[in-house]
């Protein structure tokens, strides 16, 4: 298919469209912001719509005392600790909301039945189904990536914690690899 040549008419004209359309309010912005969001698995706010706010910070005070952080660099990677872990209960939550959803789906086409162990097949067929479906492999795919961030960040923070007290450092038992290619 032979592409046309656009004038500088149109141009013009379709930069002028695309400045009009979007939301212009900062209610409107505040609320868009959300649109595309599905699970929250990679959103970069901490706490989304929905979640408790007060848990959040008691997993933050109940981190924090644990970890005891000194100096910008140690807060940094205490936040991104427990945002990471907020995340990670959150994945586990959809991952079981996922999995109870598919258990008690049921088509139109489908019955209860009244033998029990004929129940539960169905359920375990449709557990597969989910797993087939990729949903599952995705989202344990988050919960490896979260967790990832979890293990880096402390692993650097206790390396840190570790030089301020004059200790010598630990050779950590895992190494922290990263073969994605992404600096």
């Amino acid at each position: 298919m032979e592409q046309k040549e656009i004038t500088t008419k149109q141009l013009v004209a379709n930069k002028q469209n695309a400045l009009k359309g979007g939301v212009k309010s900062p209610k409107g912005k505040a609320i868009s912001r959300y649109n595309a969001m599905k699970h929250g698995l990679l959103c970069n706010e901490v706490l989304i719509e929905g979640e408790d706010e007060k848990t959040l910070l008691q997993l933050e005070r109940s981190i924090r005392a644990a970890i005891q952080p000194v100096g910008e660099l140690e807060l940094l990677l205490t936040d991104r600790i427990i945002a990471n872990i907020w995340r990670l209960k959150r994945a586990m939550k959809v991952e079981r909301n996922s999995m109870e959803w598919h258990k008690n789906y049921e088509s139109p086409f489908e019955e209860r039945s009244a033998i029990p162990l004929l129940d539960f097949q169905k359920s375990r067929e449709k557990i597969s189904e989910m797993i087939a479906n990729g949903s599952t492999e995705r989202i344990l795919r988050y919960e490896t990536t979260i967790e990832r961030g979890i293990y880096k960040a402390l692993h650097e923070l206790q390396r840190i914690q570790a030089a301020r007290a004059g200790d010598k450092p630990f050779t950590p038992l895992a190494i922290d690899l990263d073969v994605s290619g992404d600096l």
